[in-house]
């Protein structure tokens, strides 16, 4: 008996070939899905960064309003800086107002007879005074009551010398007192 061969070769083949097929269709259909999810990601990416550019652009235009509400803040407390300082100085020289006319009260009621100022400098809180006195006794008692006032206090003399004044013989003087800026007995603060 001879031997039946059958050639399987061709039956080979064909399922080789199928197989080759199958396999580029699925490295297609593979490569493909591969692409679409690069390019949906590419997709997600860029809307994403366009998303984070937007936020950006936003926030950096309410970072310019804010600087420039800064700016403004900034502005208006100078402002009130200097109008409260204004404020302060026309306080102090309403405050101030009426010590010029105190002080030159207290000159006169102190002084004595026999006495007149011939100059009264203010510097700071300091007073030169400078008169005529017809003795130098008269100079002392002016010293003292100076001191005895709230507004005045360490009165010193500086010189007292002859003088002539006319046909008179005077005592020709010059002292330094300090005023106190305490209110005056029975006035308010």
């Amino acid at each position: 008996m001879t031997a039946i061969r059958i050639n399987l070769l061709p039956h080979r083949q064909l399922r080789r070939a199928y197989q080759q097929r199958l396999f580029a269709l699925l490295a297609v259909v593979v490569a493909g899905i591969g692409l679409a999810a690069v390019v949906a990601g590419q997709v997600q990416l860029s809307n994403a960064k366009s998303a984070q550019d937007r936020r950006n652009a936003f926030l950096g235009e309410e970072i310019g309003k804010l600087d420039k509400q800064i700016t403004e803040i900034k502005q208006l407390r100078d402002k009130t800086q200097d109008l409260l300082s204004r404020k302060n100085v026309v306080e102090a020289l309403q405050g101030n107002r009426t010590e010029s006319v105190r002080l030159f009260d207290e000159l006169a009621r102190r002084m004595p007879d026999g006495l007149y100022l011939k100059s009264v400098k203010q510097t700071g809180d300091n007073l030169e005074l400078s008169g005529y006195a017809q003795s130098s006794a008269r100079v002392s008692t002016y010293m003292r009551a100076l001191d005895e006032t709230s507004l005045f206090q360490d009165p010193s003399l500086v010189e007292v010398k002859a003088a002539q004044v006319g046909n008179l013989r005077v005592n020709e003087f010059s002292m330094n007192v300090k005023i106190s800026h305490q209110p005056l007995r029975g006035e308010k603060p």
